[in-house]
């Protein structure tokens, strides 16, 4: 069984220029009770269907398991999930110690506007450098989870 150890940040400034690639991704959640989500996506043209359990006491770590599945397989399994689809461009970046890729994702639809990046780690104290468009951490921040705000869109916040 796999651990993900990510934090999250919201981005403030300009990372566009530094992205060396983009695929749009729609999602939704079979599942979005905190103690076990199942999400669908599609990426590209590939379809995923992934468990994550409840996170740690800071946010930071909690199970996953993903596996590909057709994308036919993943559309039929969109078209049974809970209201509130997520729409977003996830802009891959290379970090600049070498080691880890920044995963920024810009959210369409009823998110549009926000603006979060993540960073996946092997160890919940591993250290990583901070570009210069990261803003605030929200790591453990329920309120950034892609399953709360599939059920209260970033429009709502204001």
């Amino acid at each position: 069984m796999a651990q993900e150890i990510e934090r999250k940040f919201l981005v403030g400034g300009d990372f566009k220029q530094e992205a060396y690639d983009a695929i749009r991704i729609t999602q939704g959640y079979l599942s979005s009770m905190p103690q076990r989500v199942v999400r669908v996506r599609v990426k590209g043209d590939k379809g995923y269907l992934t468990i994550k359990g409840e996170a740690d006491a800071s946010g930071v770590s909690r199970f996953e398991w993903e596996k590909e599945i057709s994308l036919q397989e993943a559309q039929a399994l969109l078209a049974m999930a809970e209201p509130g689809i997520i729409d977003k461009t996830r802009y891959l970046i290379k970090n600049t110690d070498g080691k880890h890729v920044w995963e920024v994702d810009v959210f369409h639809g009823d998110n549009e506007g926000l603006v979060m990046a993540e960073i996946e780690l092997s160890d919940e104290n591993e250290p990583f450098d901070r570009p210069a468009w990261l803003g605030k951490e929200v790591t453990g921040d329920k309120r950034y989870y892609n399953s709360y705000i599939s059920k209260n869109p970033y429009k709502t916040w204001m």
